[in-house]
């Protein structure tokens, strides 16, 4: 059966394996590189989907877990599935709920058949297979779809590198009962993963109109990507994801797995990179040939007074912004830097002050969240357009000075051999930026 995915290529890099493309669904296309809002609970918080629309997202993220527990998958599937639910008409992505597996690590239990959770709305027990990962996102009816993986934490939570309590204590209750090993662990998740897609793809009721997408695992260990890129691609799926990054590691790991394993995805496929971020790993994985990427990080740092700009975050709560009249940032076309554009009639056509920000926030009034959210959300899609077109025109060294807070990404590919890899033009220089 003919895939409800089709992917066009319509330019490439010349010095890397960038490309620019469209990816074509059951509700419409979407322009790539891309970067999805997250939608968690079928809403991008406090936002109204017109408005996510007119930030320039085409393709927005909801999450199977939190569907799955409230209001349930069967409700929405009665009401129209996730589109009619929540009012958008565009491309939707559904994760698998694989990544609340680790991120909840120490209230759930995982073996080969799957993970038993606690219910964070009711404390029931809550059992998520392949099978049932699968039928939730059926049910849904988002146009892409994930496989149920195992997503291990990639370094070792015991030994003290990686902040997160919640691995630990995960980590520390299995070693009481049969000891832990982090290496183990790691090739567990590779071949369970593989396994796990195996019962995915066997499941899956709607190929005809869903896009199932294979999730490559590994940590930062090289070997184990090669192999788990072996495992899911031997697969024949509309598209592939990197996954298990921005999971604890330093930017420079995040960027050295991606430079590894995007170039090594089906050339004719989307890749997609999932949970990746700042403005330098974004950057750094589209020259590594990925198309697509979510995140929180736009919303969640807006509901807490960070705002984004082209060289930098600047915190709103911050005393300096007191009285300060500036827009977040000066020549951004969002509506809190330029009201007027977006039919709001202010004195003079003003901006919203950086003071009048800080003062809402202080005051603790939701205005404020919700005009730095669309500014992020408005940042970022600016900073994918601006990718895209340096695609085609391959000015890296422009990209760099009209986006300082991407300049490293761009740095570091160059400069640690990413064109010499697998598909790169091998033309033996460097980006000068």
């Amino acid at each position: 059966m003919a895939s409800p995915l089709r992917f066009e290529v319509l330019g490439r890099d010349a010095r890397s394996c960038a490309r620019r493309g469209v990816v074509h669904t059951p509700h419409g296309a979407f322009e790539t590189p891309a970067f999805m809002p997250v939608g968690t609970r079928g809403t991008v918080k406090g936002v109204l989907p017109s408005m996510v629309a007119g930030t320039g997202a085409q393709i927005l993220l909801n999450n199977t877990y939190h569907l799955m527990l409230r209001p349930g998958a069967e409700l929405i599937a009665r009401l129209g599935g996730v589109h009619g639910f929540m009012g958008w008409d565009g491309p939707i992505l559904t994760d698998s709920g694989g990544y609340q597996a680790y991120s909840m690590a120490d209230i759930n239990a995982i073996d080969d058949d799957g993970v038993t959770f606690r219910s964070i709305v009711d404390g029931s027990r809550v059992c998520l297979t392949p099978e049932r990962a699968i039928e939730v996102q059926n049910l849904l009816g988002a146009d892409i779809i994930m496989a149920f993986d195992d997503c291990p934490p990639s370094k070792d939570p015991m030994d003290g590198s990686v902040n997160q309590a919640r691995l630990r204590h995960a980590a520390a209750r299995d070693a009481s009962r049969r000891g832990y090993d982090h290496e183990s662990r790691l090739d567990l998740a590779l071949d369970r993963t593989a396994r796990w897609l195996e019962r995915c793809t066997r499941a899956h009721a709607r190929p005809h109109d869903q896009a199932l997408f294979g999730i490559v695992q590994g940590g930062t260990d090289l070997d184990r990507r090669a192999r788990s890129i072996e495992q899911v691609c031997g697969i024949d799926l509309p598209g592939y994801a990197i996954g298990g990054v921005a999971v604890g590691e330093e930017s420079e790991d995040i960027a050295r797995v991606v430079r590894f394993c995007g170039p090594r995805l089906p050339e004719d496929r989307p890749r997609y990179l999932m949970g990746v971020g700042y403005e330098r790993d974004l950057v750094s994985a589209v020259l590594s040939g990925c198309d697509m990427f979510d995140c929180v990080l736009p919303t969640r740092n807006g509901r807490n007074a960070n705002a984004f700009t082209r060289s930098g975050q600047i915190r709103l709560r911050n005393s300096r912004f007191r009285d300060d009249p500036e827009p977040i940032e000066p020549g951004c076309d969002c509506p809190a830097c330029d009201p007027v554009r977006h039919g709001w009639q202010t004195p003079g056509g003003r901006a919203i002050s950086r003071a009048y920000l800080r003062h809402l926030f202080m005051s603790d009034e939701m205005l404020g969240p919700i005009l730095v959210s669309l500014h992020n959300l408005r940042h970022f899609q600016r900073f994918m357009a601006d990718v895209r077109e340096t695609i085609g025109s391959g000015d890296w060294d422009g990209l760099c000075r009209r986006w300082p807070v991407a300049e490293a990404g761009v740095h570091e590919w160059f400069s640690y051999g990413g064109d010499n890899a697998p598909g790169a033009p091998n033309n033996g220089g460097s980006s000068g930026a």
